[in-house]
């Protein structure tokens, strides 16, 4: 009988351990999404107070003819950035019917992806663009169910508007990269689903 209050106990005081475990991963969730709005609003606010990188220089253009943009003529150019708080950022993701706005870093890791999206791969510039974000409420989790014709905005750091508009939402498996980079998009949005069994790519073309 006394082994088996000892093993009552025991059991009862694996489950609270569990219980504690458990509650303590979703307050680290939940602070660790906190944070990652808080900074992807402060790095928002900063671009947008600074001027765009080259603002008020016309681009190249020939006597009589129509300015051509630079990464028109060159579309595989790269992308220029801005540096903020030690990382740099290609511009501005808008979703105006979600009211979110958020900054896209250059370059993607997953430590990155604790403070903002970032670009997974591409350029706007090429119509190529993947960008990946973390399904935190205060970055990709709404957009994993936009209605198709929502319309996308993506303002590079020089000041230079590319619009969008959802065409299609796909599920892929977590590890289908290839399924996810798709040259045939003019820009994918990428986050996982609840529980990162899946992920959710979300395919733009470019509004007319």
């Amino acid at each position: 009988m006394e082994s088996k209050r000892k093993g009552g106990t025991a059991l009862i005081a694996l489950g609270l351990l569990l219980i504690a475990a458990a509650l303590f991963l979703i307050g680290y969730n939940l602070f660790d999404e906190y944070r990652a709005g808080k900074t992807a609003r402060r790095v928002l606010a900063m671009l947008r107070e600074q001027a765009p990188i080259d603002a008020g220089i016309p681009e190249v253009s020939s006597p009589g003819k129509e300015v051509v943009p630079d990464y028109v003529r060159n579309p595989d150019m790269e992308m220029p950035t801005r540096e903020v708080e030690g990382n740099d950022y290609i511009g501005i993701l808008e979703i105006p019917s979600l009211e979110l706005s958020l900054p896209v870093m250059s370059r993607w890791s997953y430590p990155k992806l604790k403070i903002a999206p970032c670009r997974y791969s591409g350029s706007a510039y090429e119509g190529n663009l993947t960008i990946v974000a973390h399904n935190y409420r205060t970055h990709f989790a709404s957009v994993r169910d936009v209605p198709v014709g929502t319309r996308v905005l993506f303002t590079d750091v020089k000041g230079r508007i590319f619009a969008y508009e959802v065409a299609a939402i796909e599920t892929v498996e977590a590890n289908a990269v290839q399924e996810v980079v798709n040259a045939a998009w003019d820009l994918t949005l990428v986050t996982c689903t609840p529980g990162g069994q899946a992920r959710v790519a979300v395919r733009c073309v470019k509004a007319g």
